[in-house]
């Protein structure tokens, strides 16, 4: 997986570190979203809240990661398809959010529908986020 990670860093002409690559290994680590806690949490305080920050910043620019915004206002952060590239984001679906376990699912087999904006709009981004109760909490 290391190989990996570094070649996704590369291929995005981003260097190496060490916090990228133990923050990249997260993402492809787990099968929900992230908020920025749990990289902190998980990363046992190797690297303080501006490196984190800056480092998904950084993947979010790239597109390497993409953005969910949830009901509180915070942001989540998931790993984004292949096809997404620096400032062009193509993952157009849905986000669940179960309300029991608060794991946070990428519904890419959903897609969010196109929005008629009246004349003269234009849209940057639609986020559509369901919530109810995962299968894992039923």
């Amino acid at each position: 997986m290391k190989n990996d990670i570094a070649e996704i860093l590369k291929r995005n002409q981003l260097s190496v570190t060490e916090s990228r690559a133990k923050i990249l290994e997260l993402f492809h680590e787990s099968r929900s979203a992230l908020a920025h806690a749990d990289i902190e949490n998980k990363t046992d305080e190797s690297y303080d809240r501006v490196t984190i920050y800056r480092t998904l910043q950084t993947f979010v620019e790239k597109g390497i990661i993409h953005t969910i915004p949830t009901a509180d206002n915070s942001v989540l952060y998931a790993l984004c398809k292949d096809e997404c590239t620096q400032g062009k984001h193509n993952d157009n679906h849905v986000h669940f959010i179960c309300d029991i376990c608060g794991t946070t699912y990428c519904l890419d087999h959903i897609t969010v529908p196109e929005i008629n904006l009246p004349k003269g709009f234009t849209p940057h981004c639609t986020d559509v986020v369901a919530s109810g109760i995962c299968k894992n909490c039923k």
